[in-house]
């Protein structure tokens, strides 16, 4: 999770039309029906400071003077007296109703107005303005090739190796590929360059061996710095096209196994020998030369990867039994785990130098470093469309362009939707795993990614969001099932004070007997109206106003109805517990799906210890209460997909001072509420 960051200054923010207001540090919203950035009040289970309240509703007032009527005996002591005034007060309600209904029922959650007003720095759209490209105006890097820019090719009339850039040449040249690691044969110092051409000698003999005049080895088929980008992002096609791959490990005497897991820890040696057509090894200090199948190569290299082997028999079958987004995801994770350092200057490259960082001409000469985004520049080449490498971008916004190249993928649409167990600081939407144990390939998104930020936040496009009331309950219209018996039960106390009034009327001049009488009927009828009161407004709730309302805290679910609707006394509950929602979601294993009251015991426990603060979601339009972790209260809530039978909604935190939006957690509610949000418009989420 991340820790709220707090600084000094005040912060100036933009409200729905761009209007610039200054505010302090603590917690904003925009309000969803005036546009404006407010103050966040949220009420508390246990308030604590200034910004805390306690629980509030707008229920029914006389819903709650009934239901306190029933729940406390007026023949407790000195409470009787209260009992009284209460029971005048009610009666006088239903002699003159104060409360008036202001609410009415439109059908839809309450809008979140705030859009994304910045500007992009990677676009979707060639229509759409990018400072990235505007940075990369003079780059054109190759990402795809047919064929090698350079070879290695023994010439027959001088019995020696010449490097080769003749087109016609290349393309008719049968080569062999060399996968290595840089570490296993030479280390940086003074002797670097004599163990380098030693190594060289090493592999003509063994290509030699194998009957091939052409071999491509990036120490030798890689220019210097800003050449070197002309190769190595289509590198993965050098592989595909070469007729063999060449393993070089170090000396045996070390470990065998040693061997193999130092080649197998490097970035690029994966996807080498993904894309080889055949592979064959050898050891340093060994003259033999052993064909390897990919199968063999899981057991050598890959012992305890389950994902490597996984991906290793998908490519050895020939038949690929994984589904093509299941098998990017596991090459991507299993690349994310190997190590970039200690490699090779020409195996681990970085993206190309801006033209003003090097006056528009090449940088010549100058230190050529890996990069953090170099494990997606290897992961590319899986990918039908590549992506033109930057030298300042990070391994996250590299990662959110080539999912935009190959939209079919939608990769980072599907991270959104995924909680991660830790959350990546200043990309909230990566995701690594997932809390309820989803894979990436598990995942429908609804979202499409419209860009990518300079702070590296994702613009996204076509969400349904809603905004999450912390000050108070609102109040809540809400239709019943009809009953005839509730109807009747409904107006009879209505007719107690007519019944009083004309009781007193006609005692001094009709009938003594009958008027006392009459007021004895009117104040039973006073006496039973709590009951019959609460019996007219209870049933089955069959339509209600949408909301999703926040509380800090662990509240349980009878409270929970009595805020909402004041309370009943019918047998039809009215709030339920989600049944697989959030983590703290427990099932009933009944016939009948529902969750387990068990959460709410639960949650309290774990309220106690743990990071961030528990927080109770209400949803009216579901009916269902979720309870979650978080570092801060979520204001804003985004439908941003659908996995396993229901719906993945965003909760998120505003940062008005960067306009964008923090994520705080996932939960897993019905998708058909989604229907119930509004679209909106760009917002980024970073």
């Amino acid at each position: 999770m991340l820790p709220v960051t707090r600084q000094d200054s005040d912060i100036t923010c933009s409200n729905d039309i761009g209007r610039l207001t200054t505010h302090g540090q603590e917690q904003r919203y925009i309000s969803p029906t005036t546009g404006i950035c407010r103050k966040l009040i949220v009420q508390a289970v246990t308030p604590s400071g200034k910004f805390e309240v306690p629980l509030k509703d707008h229920a029914n007032d006389a819903s709650k003077l009934a239901i306190w009527l029933l729940t406390h005996s007026p023949f407790k002591g000195w409470i009787i007296f209260k009992w009284f005034g209460k029971s005048v007060w009610f009666a006088l309600k239903l002699l003159w109703p104060v409360d008036t209904d202001s609410s009415y029922n439109t059908g839809y959650y309450k809008p979140y107005l705030r859009q994304f007003q910045g500007q992009l720095w990677a676009a979707r759209s060639r229509m759409e303005y990018s400072s990235r490209v505007k940075e990369e105006v003079e780059l054109n890097t190759r990402t795809h090739a047919c064929y090698p820019r350079i070879l290695m090719i023994r010439s027959p009339n001088q019995n020696e190796w010449v490097r080769c850039v003749d087109r016609d040449i290349i393309i008719r040249a049968k080569y062999i590929a060399i996968s290595y690691r840089a570490t296993d044969f030479y280390t940086q110092g003074p002797s670097e360059e004599e163990e380098k051409a030693q190594f060289i000698d090493e592999v003509r003999a063994v290509v030699l061996g194998q009957q091939f005049d052409a071999y491509w080895f990036d120490l030798e088929c890689l220019g210097e710095a800003a050449e070197k980008n002309l190769d190595v992002y289509c590198m993965s096609d050098v592989y595909r096209r070469a007729e063999t791959t060449l393993i070089m490990l170090r000396r045996a005497d070390s470990g065998e196994d040693e061997c193999w897991r130092s080649w197998g820890g490097r970035v690029w040696t994966l996807p080498e020998v993904l894309l080889s057509t055949r592979l064959c090894y050898k050891f340093r200090d060994r003259e033999e030369v052993e064909p390897l199948s990919l199968f063999q190569l899981a057991n050598l290299a890959y012992t305890n990867a389950e994902d490597e082997q996984a991906i290793i028999n998908a490519y050895g079958n020939g038949k690929d039994p994984l589904e093509r987004l299941e098998r990017l995801a596991l090459l991507k994770k299993a690349i994310w785990r190997r190590d970039m350092r200690n490699s090779s200057v020409p195996s681990d490259p970085s993206p190309p130098p801006r033209s003003d960082m090097t006056g528009g001409k090449p940088a010549i000469g100058e230190e050529y470093k890996p990069h953090d985004a170099g494990r997606v520049y290897a992961l590319m080449g899986f990918f039908e469309h590549r992506i033109q490498p930057n030298d300042h971008e990070d391994v996250l916004r590299a990662l959110a362009r080539l999912s935009m190249a190959n939209d079919s993928d939608r990769i980072a649409e599907r991270m959104v939707s995924m909680f991660p167990s830790t959350i990546t600081p200043g990309a909230c939407w990566y995701a690594d795993n997932d809390i309820y144990d989803a894979n990436l390939w598990d995942i429908v998104p609804e979202i499409q990614v419209a860009g990518v930020t300079e702070n590296g936040a994702l613009v996204l496009d076509g969400c349904r969001a809603a905004a999450i009331r912390w000050k108070d309950f609102p109040e809540i219209p809400f239709a019943t099932t009809f009953s005839l018996k509730r109807k009747i039960a409904g107006s009879i106390p209505y007719f107690s004070w007519p019944f009083i009034v004309i009781g007193l009327g006609i005692i001094p001049d009709t009938s003594r007997a009958g008027g006392i009488a009459l007021i004895v009927i009117g104040l039973l009828i006073l006496f039973l109206s709590p009951r019959l009161f609460l019996y007219s407004k209870s049933g089955r709730i069959i339509d209600k106003q949408p909301w999703l309302i926040g509380v800090k805290g662990v509240v349980d679910r009878g409270t929970v109805e009595s805020h909402l609707y004041g309370g009943t006394i019918a047998h039809f509950p009215r709030m339920y517990f989600t049944p697989s929602g959030s983590l703290f979601s427990k099932p009933e294993q009944l016939s009948r799906r529902i969750g387990s009251d068990e959460q709410y015991k639960d949650a309290k426990e774990q309220e106690k210890s743990g990071p961030g603060h528990m927080y109770t979601l209400i949803d009216t339009c579901s009916s269902t209460m979720y309870y979650f972790r978080a570092e801060r209260p979520p204001t804003v809530c985004i439908f941003a997909g659908r996995e396993g039978g229901l719906g993945r909604f965003v909760l998120c935190s505003e940062r008005c001072k960067a306009n964008e939006l923090h994520k705080e957690m996932v939960l897993r509610m019905p998708t058909e509420i989604s229907q119930k949000m509004e679209l909106c418009g760009w917002v980024a989420l970073g």
